[in-house]
């Protein structure tokens, strides 16, 4: 009964969140222009412009494939407010001196297409996602069980720092100067809606290693350590670092979740701190999708047992920007709290606006 109180509840104001969500709404005062600098994010400059951040592909007019490959803005270039067919829409006017052309002063949405570059406003604040960007941080048994493997030291040690040299094994195809990152078995992740279901499993970072020499067993520097590397933790090879930048956007089908975790067990979430969401790609997420989170329902204390069961209505607390994303699970970067977000606060994606 209560559970379907509680969907009940999240329908009704689901239905009434979207019932005017067709406007496109400014922002009190939003600017004619805006000249980006050093430090903007995308979510920051949607918002100067917007209400709602997240509706940043349409005000842009993105198709699904510009969302995931959306204009490259640099500090300098001037985002220009404009009426396109009726609706508000935004354009950009190339920084001359960064692009080399010349100072022209045309208006154009360009794409300057880069795997890395530092100099382009990234979607989120990376100094809050990076830890998070090139490390396994979720994996599940079979695959950690199934990883290579550190399998010895030089001396009887059982554990080791950077400058130490260590061996490893199931590297049989491992060159001499690839980087590893090493990693140990963390806590179980499970699924808030069924407690009984594993998600997947957090796995440490512990640092980095490179190779010195091939063969079975593989002989391997300590390069750094975020704490001390121990025989029987695992390695997954060093991801290549690329500049991440997608767009802010709601999915094409809705979807409704909780969060399942907090990282390292913060108990209170606030702005710019990552939770872990119990939906993945298998459910349809993709980077830079869009959640809401709410404070999980309170069941209202009986005076009398005749009463109906009832239940606190969803408050909203936060925005969700997902920026990393698992089979089962995705990691969210928490932006403009209101309250502290919990392990057990409901997540809704409302459904794109536009079309395909």
């Amino acid at each position: 009964m209560r559970k379907s109180i509680i969907s009940f509840l999240l329908l009704a104001g689901f239905i009434a969140g979207t019932a005017t969500a067709d406007e496109l709404k400014l922002a009190d005062n939003a600017p004619d222009s805006y000249v980006v600098v050093k430090g903007d994010t995308l979510w920051d400059i949607s918002g100067k412009f917007l209400k709602q951040p997240w509706r940043w592909p349409e005000i842009w007019r993105l198709n699904k494939a510009e969302i995931k490959n959306p204009h490259w803005i640099y500090p300098g270039d001037v985002i220009v407010l404009g009426n396109c067919d009726g609706k508000p829409c935004l354009r950009l006017l190339k920084n001359a001196k960064a692009d080399g052309r010349g100072g022209n002063g045309k208006l154009s949405p360009r794409i300057r297409i880069s795997s890395l570059d530092g100099d382009a406003t990234p979607s989120i604040a990376m100094t809050s996602i990076e830890p998070f960007l090139y490390k396994p941080l979720i994996m599940d048994m079979a695959s950690f069980k199934a990883a290579p493997r550190i399998a010895a030291g030089p001396d009887n040690r059982v554990m080791y720092t950077a400058g130490d040299q260590i061996y490893a094994v199931g590297l049989p195809e491992a060159e001499a100067g690839e980087t590893f990152q090493v990693f140990r078995q963390g806590k179980e992740i499970m699924d808030p809606d069924q407690p009984k279901q594993l998600l997947g499993m957090e796995v440490t970072y512990l640092g980095d290693v490179r190779i010195n020499r091939s063969g079975d067993v593989v002989t391997l520097n300590v390069v750094s350590n975020s704490r001390e590397i121990q025989i029987g933790d695992r390695l997954v090879k060093s991801p290549e670092r690329t500049f991440l930048n997608y767009a802010p956007h709601l999915p094409a089908q809705a979807m409704e979740g909780k969060v399942a975790s907090s990282y390292a067990g913060v108990a209170d979430v606030g702005s710019l701190m990552t939770v872990v969401l119990n939906k993945g790609a298998l459910d349809g997420v993709d980077l830079g999708t869009v959640f809401f989170s709410y404070k999980a329902p309170r069941a209202i204390k009986k005076e009398d047992k005749t009463e109906p069961d009832r239940v606190t209505p969803p408050i909203k607390n936060a925005n969700l920007f997902v920026y990393r994303v698992f089979p089962n699970l995705s990691y969210a970067l928490v932006l403009d709290s209101t309250q502290p977000v919990n392990v057990g606060d409901v997540v809704r994606a409302e459904a794109a606006y536009t079309e395909e």
